[in-house]
C-alpha cells in the first residue's frame, strides 16, 4: 500500500464480497435453508446422544463435540452472509466482526482437530478391540476434548491478536464475511507480512492433522487385513462415515488454502464459493452421515418415528 493511504477510524464494516452474485435473495434463501438443517440436525444428533445413557460411550462423545463444532463453524457466517443476501444488511460493527472471525477461524482449526482425534479413536477401536474402552475412558475424553479447545483458541488468538493494533485505511470488505484475510485488506499495512504468517500456522495445523489421520488409516488398514470377513465389514462401515467426512471438509481447504498459495489465482466468485461451501457443506453432511452410518442413532431415530405413526394409528 501507498504511502498516501491514511488510516481511519472504523466503527464498522461494509461487506462488500457479494455484491455480484446474481438473484442475491435467491442464493440467500438456499444458504438459509442449509444453514437450518445443519443447525437442527446437528442439535438432534447432540440430543440423542445426551438423553440416551447407552451413547455415553467415547465414539458418540466425539461426534458430540463434531456436532457442537459445526453448529459453531456454520453459525459463525451464515447468519451475515444470509443478511446481505436476503436483507440487505450490509454493514457489520468492528467489534462482532472480530469476534465473528475468532469464532470462524476457531470452529475452522476446531473441525481439524476433531476429525484427527475421531481418526485415533476408530484407530483404537480396530488395533485394540479388547482393550478399547479401557484406554479411551469418557473421563479421558472429556480431558483430551477440553485440551484441544484450549489449544485451538491459543492458536487462533494470534489473528485478532494481528489485528487489533493495526490501523485502517478502508472499511469495505472484500469477501463474504469477516475472515482474517478480508479484515487485514483493509488494514494501511502490506497484507503479505500477515498473510505469510498465518499461513505459517495453517500449514502446520493442516499437515499435522490431515498426516495423522492419514497414519491413522494406514494402522486401520493394516489392522483390518489381519482380521476376519465380517470384522472387516464391520470396520469398513464405520470407518466410511469419517473417510466422508473427512473428504467434505478437507478437499475445499486444500484448494483455498494451498492451491492458491502456490500460485492458483481464484476470482471472487470462486472464493466466495469454495469458503461457502466449505462452511455449509460438512456441517450439513456430518450429521447425516452419523445419523444414517451409526446403527445406534439409526435404530434411535426409527424408533422414534415408529412411536409416533403408532400414536397417531392410535389416535
Amino acid at each position: 500500500m501507498t504511502s498516501q493511504n491514511v488510516s481511519v477510524r472504523v466503527s464498522e464494516f461494509i461487506i462488500g464480497g457479494l455484491d455480484l452474485v446474481q438473484r442475491p435473495i435467491a442464493v440467500g434463501v438456499v444458504i438459509l435453508i442449509v444453514y437450518l438443517v445443519a443447525v437442527v440436525a446437528n442439535i438432534i444428533n447432540i440430543l440423542f446422544i445426551i438423553n440416551d445413557q447407552k451413547l455415553h460411550k467415547p465414539m458418540y462423545l466425539l461426534i458430540c463435540n463434531l456436532a457442537v463444532v459445526d453448529i459453531m463453524y456454520t453459525s459463525s457466517a451464515s447468519p451475515t452472509m444470509i443478511g446481505v443476501l436476503v436483507a440487505g444488511v450490509k454493514t457489520i460493527s468492528y467489534v462482532p466482526c472480530l469476534i465473528q472471525m475468532f469464532a470462524f477461524q476457531l470452529g475452522w482449526v476446531m473441525e481439524m482437530f476433531a476429525l484427527a482425534v475421531m481418526a485415533f479413536d476408530r484407530l483404537l477401536a480396530v488395533s485394540c478391540p479388547f482393550h478399547y474402552h479401557s484406554y479411551l475412558t469418557n473421563a479421558r475424553t472429556l480431558v483430551l476434548t477440553y485440551f484441544l479447545w484450549m489449544v485451538g483458541c491459543c492458536f487462533v488468538a494470534v489473528l485478532p491478536a494481528t489485528v487489533i493494533p493495526l490501523p485502517h485505511c478502508y472499511s469495505v470488505l472484500k469477501y463474504a464475511f469477516c475472515d482474517y484475510p478480508a479484515v487485514i485488506r483493509t488494514t494501511c499495512v502490506d497484507p503479505n507480512y500477515y498473510f505469510n504468517l498465518v499461513s505459517i500456522i495453517i500449514f502446520f495445523l493442516l499437515f499435522f492433522t490431515f498426516s495423522f489421520i492419514c497414519l491413522s488409516y494406514i494402522g486401520i488398514i493394516f489392522f483390518v487385513k489381519l482380521s476376519s470377513h465380517s470384522d472387516k465389514k464391520k470396520m469398513g462401515s464405520t470407518c466410511l462415515s469419517h473417510l466422508i467426512v473427512v473428504t467434505c471438509y478437507y478437499f475445499p481447504v486444500f484448494v483455498l488454502v494451498i492451491l492458491t498459495r502456490l500460485g492458483v489465482v481464484l476470482t471472487l466468485e470462486e472464493r466466495n464459493g469454495l469458503n461457502i461451501g466449505s462452511i455449509l457443506v460438512p456441517s450439513l453432511v456430518n450429521p447425516f452421515v452419523y445419523c444414517f452410518r451409526t446403527n445406534e442413532i439409526k435404530n434411535k431415530i426409527v424408533n422414534i418415528f415408529k412411536k409416533s405413526i403408532h400414536l397417531n394409528i392410535i389416535k
